[in-house]
């Protein structure tokens, strides 16, 4: 027997995953989700809403998926590969946290900032402060 995979996600990235995992001997079966028409040749696509993590466990038991890979960065930072792990299931992709720093950009500088890694400079500025970040800008442009 094989290994079952749950790939979530469904672009270019997820492609070039699925048609990776769709070649490996050790495979059984690769279920995506949502997938896309690329995908599909390498495995089942499949319906799932990720947002409802527990319709997505749910999925993985009624499948025996052993291990779900994660591809894309708002599934993560919602927390799924969280979810997932804290009842019991494999997954390959990074928890919360770890996922904010590529899926929260004022998240990542904070955190950059806070620790003294080397960035450039940066402020947050909401919609209405357009001419305070037009100077902003302006003031911290390098030629």
């Amino acid at each position: 027997m094989g290994l079952k995979v749950l790939l979530i996600g469904g672009g270019g990235r997820e492609h070039a995953m699925a048609w990776g995992i769709a070649k490996s001997p050790l495979l059984e079966k690769l279920f995506i989700t949502p997938g896309n028409p690329g995908t599909a040749e390498c495995g089942d696509n499949v319906d799932l809403d990720v947002t409802n993590h527990e319709k997505v466990l749910q999925f993985i038991r009624d499948n025996k998926i052993d291990i779900t890979i994660v591809g894309p960065e708002q599934p993560l930072v919602d927390g799924i590969a969280d979810f997932l792990s804290d009842h019991g299931h494999k997954v390959f992709g990074p928890k919360q946290k770890a996922a904010m720093l590529e899926g929260s950009k004022e998240f990542a500088k904070d955190f950059m900032s806070k620790y003294g890694i080397p960035t450039a400079a940066y402020k947050v500025f909401d919609k209405t402060e357009f001419d305070q970040a037009a100077e902003f800008i302006i003031e911290n442009a390098k030629y």
